[in-house]
């Protein structure tokens, strides 16, 4: 599907966020692209190339004020992609029943409440025709989870999973695409050395989804090569 318009890509100051933005800026969107602090980011670099086809945005999505106030900045803004990219981790190879209550707090508000917060504050600029979507990840795929092991991130994952899906269905009237999507292993500062896709390969294919998904209607849970996850 050949469109552009508007996106925002919540989470975008590095990393497969950063990479997001890049590409929809090559394919001649305009982008908005949120940071958290303001320290310098490979955002920031990105800017300076794009001009005004990048606006910066600072928001910390784990805090409600921030976020109302992101809402109030962008209110004569309409939005053709609405993306939130949110995620950390933290004892990966502990079990549940040994993580701390503070460490899953944490990671339960970053990935899976917090995108919630941003998508029920700002959804409302997303175009009748629009997209309103989160980066989850394969292994919040319940049915998929045949190895264990990184609960607590998988768990959070599953999580936001469930509340798009809840989401997708209080927004049963609408036209709007509502897009799960799992990126692949990626390397980065969270997927780890190890991964064995790189941001170059992996990103592109995500917007590639992203686009088509524009065409349809309802919530749907893909991969980077466009393939339906197993809720």
């Amino acid at each position: 599907m050949d469109r552009t318009g508007t996106a925002l890509i919540v989470g975008a100051s590095r990393g497969i966020g950063q990479a997001l933005a890049a590409e929809f800026v090559e394919r001649g969107w305009t982008v908005i692209g949120t940071v958290r602090g303001s320290a310098p980011t490979p955002l920031h670099d990105l800017a300076a190339a794009a001009g005004d086809r990048l606006r910066i945005e600072q928001v910390d999505i784990t805090r409600a004020d921030q976020v109302a106030e992101l809402r109030s900045r962008l209110d004569d803004v309409s939005l053709d992609v609405l993306f939130v990219n949110a995620g950390t981790t933290n004892n990966a190879e502990t079990p549940i029943g040994q993580v701390s209550t503070h460490d899953f707090v944490e990671v339960m508000v970053t990935n899976a409440l917090s995108p919630m917060h941003v998508i029920e504050a700002l959804e409302d600029l997303v175009t009748e025709d629009g997209l309103i979507g989160v980066m989850s990840s394969g292994q919040g795929s319940i049915a998929n989870n045949t190895t264990g092991s990184r609960e607590l991130y998988r768990g959070s994952k599953a999580a936001l999973n469930m509340f798009m899906k809840s989401f997708a269905v209080r927004q049963a009237h609408d036209e709007r695409a509502i897009v799960v999507v799992a990126p692949g292993w990626i390397k980065t500062t969270l997927g780890g050395d190890d991964a064995p896709f790189t941001l170059e390969e992996n990103v592109p294919k995500v917007v590639d989804v992203l686009v088509d998904c524009l065409a349809t209607r309802g919530i749907t849970y893909r991969d980077f090569r466009g393939e339906v996850v197993p809720w």
